[in-house]
């Protein structure tokens, strides 16, 4: 089965986004669509608010707001993993005054993994601009005798049960970390599908589920808390919020390498002129010094990419999670 992830942007291009809105800058000015926005817009997002999707869209929103000279209004439309919110923003007018903090899972994901999927990404949403990435980690409770990745690896190779895996919903990264991990070790898995972020941290705190791979941006905290265990991490370094934490790859799994991408879209068919002046306030605004200090600090990698990239970008990830996911030979209604 296909067990590379989709790939992580080069230095090259990162480099290259995060120059871009200081060259942007030094114009004499960017110049919005005429008469747009003449009131204010609406930032919808598929999590509940304190969630790392809802942290973003906050940070994200409130600098927009400013740069457009109207309040942006954070809409949580959590559950079925983001779906709910695609599909909102998806039949929504295109006219510019309502967009989506959209994420892998409910744009490159559920194509492959939804057969009845109420809406189509590739023909109703436009891409505006990749705001952020997360790496993942893995976590235990606390409470596990579980201390160390390698432990954890000896214990479900020696079960003959399956090993039951958290996560924010199926057909999500998470659920599909948790499957190519299983592949990856030879251990087997039995993921467990909770539909709202709380229950499922619950569960791993009591220990009701064995393990799951969590945000870097969600899992720092409860680590720090005292509530979960991290066991490594997605990245393909370690992370400075969790330096004492190895890499998979440090750990001989290089190819369980994956991260949740956000990235900001709006109806198919809004105006470009108005695409490009959401553009131009989200890139501006994610690179502002504060904004982009606090999303590093809650476990993000700032980019703030062009309309091009973001769309090519997605148009890559659609095709490489759909290998993926024919791989693991999931499908759901």
């Amino acid at each position: 089965m296909p067990s590379q992830f989709p790939r992580r942007p080069t230095r090259r291009q990162l480099l290259v986004t995060t120059l871009m809105p200081g060259i942007a800058l030094l114009a004499p000015a960017w110049s919005q669509a005429q008469g747009f926005p003449d009131r204010a817009t609406r930032l919808v997002v598929g999590f509940p608010p304190g969630t790392g999707p809802d942290i973003v869209a906050r940070l994200l929103g409130q600098r927009m707001g400013e740069l457009l000279k109207h309040s942006v209004t954070v809409d949580n439309r959590a559950g079925a993993g983001g779906q709910i919110a695609a599909q909102a923003i998806a039949k929504s007018p295109a006219d510019g005054y309502q967009y989506l903090l959209g994420e892998v899972g409910s744009i490159a994901i559920a194509p492959a993994a939804y057969s009845k999927l109420p809406y189509d990404p590739a023909k109703e949403l436009a891409a505006v601009s990749e705001v952020v990435r997360a790496d993942f980690v893995l976590v235990v409770s606390a409470q596990s005798p579980v201390r160390d990745l390698k432990g954890f690896l000896d214990a479900a190779r020696a079960t003959a049960d399956r090993i039951n895996f958290g996560t924010f919903g199926a057909g999500t990264p998470g659920h599909f970390g948790a499957e190519v991990l299983a592949e990856q070790a030879r251990f087997k898995v039995e993921p467990v599908h909770y539909r709202a972020t709380g229950d499922a941290i619950t569960a791993l705190v009591t220990g009701d589920v064995r393990a799951a791979f969590v945000s870097t941006a969600l899992a720092v905290p409860q680590v720090k808390g005292g509530k979960l265990r991290a066991l490594a991490t997605t990245a393909p370094v370690r992370s400075p919020l969790l330096p004492a934490v190895p890499t998979l790859a440090e750990a001989g799994l290089p190819k369980v390498d994956f991260s949740a991408w956000f990235a900001l879209f709006a109806p198919a068919g809004t105006p470009p002129a108005i695409l490009d002046t959401l553009n131009r306030a989200a890139v501006a605004a994610v690179h502002t010094p504060e904004v982009r200090q606090k999303l590093q600090e809650a476990g993000f990698s700032v980019l703030g990419t062009t309309r091009a990239d973001a769309e090519h970008m997605v148009r890559a990830e659609t095709e490489r999670w759909a290998a993926i996911v024919k791989g693991i030979g999931f499908k759901a209604e």
